[in-house]
């Protein structure tokens, strides 16, 4: 008879709790239009569908759309098998090891079809381009090319963009302007010595706690990630270190650019990006800009534009081209230089520049890339005349840098 009154017992508890959990959730999911901790205990880990989530703003493309030649019903040899690591076959990269993976060896070497290994990997779509045409053209998983992906930290690169067309438009003096030119309530001990150049180099010397998907579900990354009212959160960042000294990825950078773009501009950063380069690169379809929430309205310049595979295929067109698109410059070329060679006279990181990841093994060869989270990437070989694009639902293959650079170096010269 005790046994059975404990069992029954146990069981309403449990009952309770489970109701307790059930109600917390529910509530959550009603209140994430204002509330972080909402987003966090919701949505829980960033998402490759998290843009279906967020409010946004329209990036409206032009009325004549750029087409690059269709690919052949054969790809090239090159680009029917690949070679990876199957000790790689691990979805986590912390983020420690981001540059790492820009330069290493070892581990057991597979090869097998392009497409099952792309299949198999939760990619969504992978293209490949040279001389304004589609050497390959593949979606996976469900997706097709009208399918929207999202670019997570691909965003950057385009912010890094937009920051060099504002300096060339006058909007923006220099990037050695310090930041509190353009957000004078930073104004505080060590502020001043900030420059926009140091934002673009992660190199501020701001505090950042670091991860937060997979670490600390209070920290900064999640913080930059959900909060609903990011112009807000950046205007709490306090220095940590002089300014120059360390490289550290760190997200309120591009929330901080986005605050000075849009000042600058006098315009919402969407809108500056659909002029400036949605529209000039005939984008196939109207894009998007992931919102921080419907009263801030502030883009999610960390992340968060929305678009079709063959769109963002565009954009590395237009940096592989130094800026030039069909006879118009578009993003200064020595803007395009500067962003993505490697360098370290003005920073401490030759891996990383303005907002974009140098291919230090191949740094002789001018390559770079920008790269997101779950595995977007724009790969850039200025010496095969090629870019490639793979987006992803998941990284679940951990090398995808050093994978893009080997499918390039099969490349005919």
């Amino acid at each position: 008879m005790f046994r059975k009154r404990s069992l029954r017992r146990l069981t309403i508890v449990l009952l309770l709790v489970a109701i307790s959990f059930v109600g917390i959730v529910a509530a959550a999911a009603a209140t994430t239009d204002r509330f972080y901790i909402s987003r966090l205990i919701a949505w829980r880990e960033a998402d490759f569908h998290d843009f279906e989530r967020f409010p946004s703003r329209a990036v409206s493309a032009g009325s004549r759309a750029f087409s690059f030649r269709p690919a052949p019903e054969e790809p090239p040899p090159y680009l029917k098998t690949v070679t990876y690591r199957r000790d790689a076959l691990d979805p986590a990269i912390p983020r420690e090891s981001m540059a790492a993976t820009l330069d290493s060896t070892g581990g057991t070497e597979v090869t097998e079809p392009l497409e099952k290994f792309l299949e198999d990997t939760g990619t969504t779509a992978f293209l490949v381009i040279r001389d304004d045409a589609l050497l390959y053209e593949g979606y996976f998983n469900g997706y097709d090319r009208q399918s929207t992906q999202t670019s997570f930290s691909v965003a950057k690169s385009f912010a890094s963009a937009l920051v060099g067309i504002a300096i060339e438009e006058g909007y923006i003096g220099s990037v050695d302007d310090p930041i509190t030119n353009y957000i004078p309530e930073l104004k505080g001990a060590g502020m001043d010595e900030i420059t926009i150049r140091h934002l673009l180099t992660m190199s501020s010397g701001l505090k950042y706690s670091g991860e937060g998907g997979g670490g600390d579900p209070f920290g900064d990354d999640a913080k930059t990630y959900y909060d609903p009212d990011l112009r807000e959160l950046a205007l709490r960042v306090e220095p940590e270190v002089e300014p120059g000294m360390r490289w550290e990825y760190n997200n309120y950078h591009p929330l901080l650019l986005g605050m000075i773009l849009e000042r600058a501009t006098d315009r919402p950063v969407a809108t500056y990006l659909s002029q400036k380069i949605w529209q000039p690169l005939g984008m196939e379809a109207d894009g998007s800009w992931s919102l921080d929430g419907e009263e801030d309205g502030f883009e999610k310049m960390e992340s968060g534009i929305n678009g079709r595979a063959i769109d963002f295929a565009k954009f590395g067109r237009l940096y592989l081209n130094r800026g030039e698109w069909n006879g118009k410059q578009v993003v200064p070329a020595s803007w395009v230089e500067e962003s993505t060679r490697a360098d370290t006279t003005t920073d401490p990181a030759d891996f990383y520049q303005y907002f974009w990841w140098v291919d230090v093994a191949r740094a002789e060869r001018g390559r770079f890339l920008a790269r997101g989270n779950l595995g977007q990437f724009i790969y850039v070989a200025p010496d095969k005349d090629l870019v490639i694009v793979r987006m992803g639902e998941s990284f679940d293959y951990n090398r995808w840098p050093e994978l893009l650079r080997s499918l390039a170096d099969r490349a005919p010269s």
